[in-house]
């Protein structure tokens, strides 16, 4: 079929949420998108699988936060998420396990603020001003900082930004802001609780992201019932309904490109010609399919850059239903910092982790056969570790032993019949994930906006990267808005041209 001229033929590598999101925006914008995936599903990261035994879990992301983030795309398209999901709010949001006492995160703010009391005198009014500057970050950050592309600082050169520089706190960093307001340690260790996953120490977070507890404590958790996948199977019936056509088990060989131009992708040995290609896969290895001298960055660089956690999953399936267990559990009754260090500095596996357990069927009894119980296990680790089976079952056991102390039950290996283990080598063999990353790159200061890996391909015009090695970052709601940030740049290039 003949395109026309002021229609783009666009290639997406990858149907991750970034990669879906690209696709939904760009074929909305008139462009043809083909998305090819290697695997037989969308969702990369966000995948889900079923078991022959009933259960169905949930791969990668568990935690719906930020809602209003993800409603903003289903509204971009006419529709809203209650069109393709039911979601619920969690109460209590989750629980956190302390070595000496439990603390439970109640739905209700008035109720969260009540228990900040308890804990700490003075600390419900101290909520309310550390929420309240919050709230502006989130609104300032995720409205006018994250929806640049971040080619140049002077995107930032807007009044409204300039006048909320200080306020933003781009300068100082996560702990000590927090240190500011509250005293009592397992308050600190609350408030920091959400900026684990970015990527760094909370001394090393830049103090904007307290955005991150307004978008969690302040809007709430909550969960898609059939689990996090039908937020990606919503996402793949909107670029659908845009035209955008997908072509799973389809690994991408390399890019061709010739004369300042990505010509095609191929695959099975096979060049597909293109006007423009958007790779939602891992940026590093995306850099790896174009010849050395058109790649954005070198070894050397992947090296230097500071990697958002790998982790170990346990995906395990009970037969029969497991009390005090909520949908969300945090289990820090070992120490924070060390286990940061052991991550971030040491690099290697630690000797007193953290965890948390992710019971979905607390919730949802279409997760699970009737009365038994889902459960997904998740311990952050750093990059680039040995991995071997041996190891993993060292950490399922001494986290197997801490879900039997916390819940009261003994002998829980008695009751599991589905047992599966995710760590290191899998993120690299199911998504080239360098080093085996689970997040990405981490949000410091030094690779925040226009540090961050370029969306735009130097050397050849029409290839962009999306997704979160890449800007805003990491995380669900961030791959959404970087899908759209390269759908609109693409747009551009179509403008150009006509």
């Amino acid at each position: 079929m003949q395109i026309p001229e002021s229609k783009k033929s666009i290639a997406i590598i990858g149907a991750g949420i970034s990669g879906l999101s690209a696709a939904a925006y760009a074929a909305q914008a008139g462009n043809e998108v083909h998305v090819y995936e290697k695997h037989p599903q969308p969702g990369g990261r966000a995948r889900q699988f079923t078991t022959e035994n009933g259960y169905a879990f949930d791969m990668g992301p568990s935690w719906y936060w930020m809602a209003d983030i993800i409603d903003d795309f289903f509204r971009d398209f006419g529709c809203q998420a209650s069109d393709f999901y039911d979601l619920v709010s969690l109460n209590p949001q989750f629980e956190m396990v302390f070595e000496d006492e439990l603390l439970t995160v109640p739905e209700s703010y008035q109720d969260l603020k009540d228990l900040f009391e308890q804990l700490e005198t003075g600390a419900a009014k101290k909520l309310d001003a550390f929420m309240s500057a919050a709230k502006y970050k989130y609104e300032v950050g995720m409205q006018e900082f994250v929806n640049k592309p971040c080619y140049s600082w002077m995107e930032f050169a807007s009044p409204k930004i300039a006048i909320s520089a200080l306020k933003l706190d781009l300068l100082s960093n996560f702990r000590s802001y927090v240190n500011k307001y509250f005293s009592h340690p397992k308050l600190k260790t609350l408030m920091e609780f959400p900026v684990i996953f970015l990527g760094a120490s909370p001394k090393n977070i830049p103090a904007l992201y307290s955005l991150m507890n307004y978008g969690g404590y302040a809007l709430g958790t909550w969960y898609p019932m059939g689990g996090f996948y039908q937020v990606v199977l919503g996402m793949k019936k909107i670029a659908e309904k845009q035209g955008v056509i997908f072509h799973f088990n389809q690994n991408v060989e390399q890019i061709v490109a010739e004369h300042g131009v990505a010509r095609g992708i191929v695959i099975n040995g096979v060049l597909k010609e293109f006007d423009a290609i958007i790779a939602s896969s891992d940026y590093h290895h995306t850099e790896t399919l174009l010849n050395s001298e058109l790649r954005n960055y070198d070894q050397k660089y992947w090296k230097s850059r500071t990697f958002a956690p790998s982790c170990l999953i346990y995906y395990l399936g009970f037969k029969e239903r497991i009390p005090n267990l909520k949908h969300h559990t945090l289990f820090f009754e070992n120490d924070l910092d060390e286990h940061i260090k052991s991550i971030y500095e040491e690099k290697k596996w630690p000797e007193k982790p953290l965890f948390y357990a992710c019971c979905p069927s607390q919730t949802d009894p279409n997760v699970a056969p009737v009365g038994h119980e889902n459960i997904f296990l998740l311990m952050p680790l750093a990059t680039g570790l040995y991995d071997t089976e041996s190891i993993r079952e060292h950490y399922f056991q001494d986290m197997i032993k801490r879900l039997e102390k916390h819940t009261g039950v003994k002998d829980l290996l008695t009751k599991l019949n589905y047992k599966r283990s995710y760590c290191v080598d899998d993120f690299i063999s199911d998504y080239n994930a360098y080093g085996g990353n689970a997040y990405g790159l981490a949000n410091t200061l030094s690779q925040t906006a226009v540090w961050k890996p370029k969306i735009k391909n130097k050397h050849l015009s029409n290839l962009f990267y999306t997704g979160q090695l890449t800007v805003p970052g990491p995380g669900v709601p961030p791959s959404i808005i970087s899908g759209k940030i390269v759908a609109k740049e693409i747009n551009k290039l179509k403008q150009k041209k006509a």
